[in-house]
């Protein structure tokens, strides 16, 4: 059973935030988000998957805002790594997922549920350890 004040709660806090790093670094800047957009859509359609709407100037905003928070709250957790950031990251997560989902039932391409699925599992790995933790306290 992992703790959360142990290493191996550490080692997934850490792991989730190279993911992030790793899988929003394309959304942070205009220019990488078209490369990234266009990419996306190519895999999309080549997988059956479903391609992304046209790229417009609001869309490409929020998904630069959103990027550009993630990275910051990525290195953050890279500098840091302490087992309050992995809750709080998990409660991120439960968030994501719930508005992924969200799309995904109210029409955004199936192209989105691999990023749903590491969004609920990197969430369940980090808030389990506290749940557990809290039953075992009350």
């Amino acid at each position: 059973m992992i703790s959360p004040s142990g290493p191996a709660y550490l080692r997934i806090v850490r792991a989730s935030a190279w993911y992030d790093l790793v899988v929003t670094a394309g959304f942070a800047t205009p220019w990488t988000y078209v490369l990234l957009h266009r990419a996306l859509s190519a895999v999309g359609a080549a997988t059956g998957l479903g391609t992304l709407p046209p790229v417009e100037p609001m869309q490409v905003l929020f998904a630069n805002l959103m990027g550009s928070v993630v990275i910051v709250w990525s290195v953050l957790r890279l500098r840091a790594t302490r087992p309050d950031l992995g809750r709080y990251d998990g409660a991120a997560r439960v968030l994501f997922a719930a508005w992924q989902l969200h799309a995904l039932t109210h029409g955004a391409p199936p192209l989105l549920w691999p990023f749903l699925v590491a969004e609920v599992a990197f969430g369940v790995a980090q808030l389990a350890p506290w749940l557990r933790r809290v039953r075992v306290t009350t």
